[in-house]
């Protein structure tokens, strides 16, 4: 065993970065880490083949990285560095970061409340709005829809910790050895809803997803793929939708909430093809469609039958909260608007 690895081996967590020509990010990510109260971690990048000069910049700097010949996508990426690292807990954090000085203190505080915590998410705001929330974990709804719980709203509204039903992977830790009971992250997936999916199979497995408040991080958002809405994002999106539903619903679940899936898959259809990119929605379902038994489905066992209810009561649970959350951010829009309105010109 070498020097690094005794190191990381004594360490509590391994921070692990996945990196695609993020040189502009990159910089201010690891010297917020090096500002950290707790230094009970190392630090591990995996680079998915970067072309911007990032993957000469972490030689020059001597950060312990990984690097590979071509983009693996997030699930590749991270796989390898849990793979890697030798630590009770790891961190996956984007590359698109700035974590506050006590992140690591406050994220071990919490996972340490109970040995069913799998996974920690963090309270993400926006970089360059941190009056708003960017993510508060992320939530299931009967709609098939994934969604980030507080987007859009004033952070100051989420300062209670919660289960969550997954932990947004751009800024979690995870127990490690848990991974090795529920299986790593799908790499049929190579990115989007990856972390629901792998947050899914814990809650089936009786593990529990929580947010943590206190453990802020300041996020740009998209840094990899550029911006929100863009064809690749939509298409894999969408695609990886159907892997989510197929993987995790036993028939009965599947058969149960069939009506409210299709409804969403309409809605969202309705929704991309205003913006444009209603084909490669439709797109992404039918590559979904066709390559689903490509994933490796979870089997059903009637010991988790309470689970499986326990969830389905999280899915109503959170439509409740996505359409409070939506309307929450359409009136606070409708208000703004009448405000500037009024103001004299």
């Amino acid at each position: 065993m070498g020097k690094q690895d005794r190191e990381s081996r004594e360490k509590q967590v391994t921070v692990v970065i996945p990196n695609y020509n993020g040189m502009q990010y990159m910089p201010d990510c690891m010297a917020s880490l090096r500002a950290q109260t707790c230094q009970d971690f190392s630090v591990l990048v995996v680079d998915n083949g970067s072309q911007d000069g990032s993957a000469e910049w972490l030689k020059e700097q001597g950060i312990d990285t990984v690097f590979l010949p071509e983009n693996m996508g997030f699930s590749g990426a991270v796989n390898i560095g849990l793979k890697k690292s030798l630590t009770p807990f790891v961190i996956l954090l984007n590359n698109d970061t700035k974590v506050d000085k006590n992140y690591i203190r406050e994220m071990l505080k919490a996972v340490k409340r109970s040995p069913k915590i799998f996974s920690v998410s963090s309270k993400m705001v926006q970089m360059f709005h941190p009056e708003l929330m960017d993510d508060g974990g992320d939530m299931y709804c009967l709609l098939g829809w994934a969604f980030q719980r507080g987007v859009g709203r004033r952070e100051k509204l989420y300062q209670r910790p919660m289960r969550v039903f997954s932990a947004c992977a751009g800024a979690a830790l995870y127990r490690r050895e848990v991974f090795e009971e529920i299986g790593y992250f799908d790499e049929q997936h190579f990115a989007y809803l990856e972390d629901l999916d792998v947050g899914y199979r814990a809650r089936i497995a009786g593990y529990d997803n929580i947010y943590c408040p206190t453990a802020l991080v300041h996020h740009v958002g998209s840094g990899t793929s550029g911006s929100k809405y863009n064809s690749f994002k939509v298409r894999l999106a969408a695609r990886n939708s159907v892997y989510l539903n197929y993987k995790n619903m036993p028939l009965f679940q599947l058969a149960l909430n069939l009506p409210g899936i299709a409804a969403g898959v309409v809605l969202k259809y309705a929704f991309f093809h205003k913006l444009g990119f209603g084909r490669e929605y439709i797109s992404g379902l039918k590559e979904g469609l066709s390559t689903r038994k490509k994933c490796k489905k979870v089997t059903y066992q009637p010991s988790r039958l309470r689970n499986y209810l326990v969830i389905e009561g999280e899915l109503l649970a959170a439509t409740v909260l996505y359409v409070y959350e939506f309307s929450s951010r359409q009136l606070a829009k409708l208000i703004c608007r009448a405000k500037t309105s009024r103001q004299p010109r």
